[in-house]
């Protein structure tokens, strides 16, 4: 039976101190730390790692729900890799209820573990709802010019696309024989081929 803390940050400048702490204050035998962003469990080697390794009783102990991540279907499969290895899941932000009857324990900790899977999910749709709206709010005033374009009309690879478009390539071909990005190669012909 062994409780391992897992700390994570976005980045790696970042600094996971203050949640290494609070971890070995709530009595973890082991802390997995990664500084990885959340926005998908493909890339983060330590948590997967760590998920692997818990056994029938042992403890994930976390800080904040959203060290786990922010969507919700990223969160929901954490927790039921937790539950299918007969693990509990602590989370010291969030309040517990400890009663006498585990069945009602368990019952109340998924209650607030699928309210709190909510709150992260709007809270994500809410910041890029935001972000959204200052990228247009920029962009109406002047400020916001966007990323450089990677070509030009005039860029070699772009006008050799556009040539093996002409001879009836499909846009995958014409994508994969000029090296440009499939999205990238449609985004230029919205725009320079209208």
């Amino acid at each position: 039976m062994a409780r391992f803390g897992y700390a994570r940050v976005s980045s790696t400048d970042q600094n996971l101190g203050r949640q290494k702490e609070l971890l070995e204050k709530s009595g973890v035998d082991r802390i997995f730390e990664e500084k990885q962003s959340g926005a998908n469990l493909e890339s983060r080697p330590v948590l997967n790692e760590l998920l692997n390794l818990l056994r029938f009783d042992d403890t994930l102990v976390v800080t904040e729900l959203d060290r786990l991540g922010r969507k919700e279907k990223d969160l929901t499969y954490i927790i039921n890799k937790v539950n299918e290895k007969e693990a509990s899941l602590e989370v010291l932000n969030l309040p517990t209820t400890q009663t006498s009857d585990p069945a009602l324990n368990k019952l109340i900790n998924n209650l607030i573990l699928e309210l709190y899977k909510y709150i992260a999910e709007s809270e994500r749709l809410r910041i890029r709802e935001r972000q959204k709206q200052g990228i247009a709010l920029a962009k109406k005033q002047g400020k916001y010019k966007g990323r450089k374009k990677k070509y030009t009309k005039d860029s070699p690879q772009l006008i050799q696309a556009f040539k093996l478009l002409d001879e009836g390539y499909s846009i995958r071909k014409a994508s994969e024989s000029t090296g440009i990005n499939y999205q990238t190669l449609r985004n230029y012909i919205e725009e320079y081929r209208k």
